[in-house]
């Protein structure tokens, strides 16, 4: 189990922790950190690069540094991740595509913030989803 796992079993209060193959919003949140795998880099620093690429940086500025997290929202997610991987991610967690970005736009900023808490995303090898 990864650090990334606890997490976020620990923002959505759940007993059990997390994996890509479950379904509901911790499966949907595992599958979007898997799906960011790439060429030299993936997991939570794939997407929050996807995320700053889709002019977001800001927002995610604000949940990876000190103070307050900035929201974003169903629609800024959707743009940034793509209607293709939205679609794929929400059809494999059993969620409806709205549902899933709705979610996914509350948890996501709690998430990167308690994966942060020293300011820098910690390298793929010690958040392991």
């Amino acid at each position: 189990m990864g650090l990334l796992d606890s997490i976020v079993g620990q923002v959505l209060g759940q007993g059990q922790q997390p994996n890509a193959g479950q379904g509901g919003i911790a499966g949907a949140l595992m599958q979007v950190l898997a799906n960011q795998a790439g060429p030299g880099s993936g997991g939570l620093a794939g997407l929050l690069d996807q995320l700053r690429g889709a002019g977001l940086g800001q927002l995610v500025n604000s949940w990876v540094g000190p103070g307050a997290n900035q929201p974003i929202s169903p629609q800024q997610l959707q743009s940034a991740l793509g209607q293709d991987q939205v679609q794929n991610i929400a059809q494999q967690s059993g969620m409806e595509p709205q549902d899933f970005l709705t979610q996914l736009s509350q948890h996501l900023p709690r998430i990167v913030d308690q994966a942060t808490p020293d300011g820098r995303v910690p390298d793929e090898g010690t958040m392991s989803v």
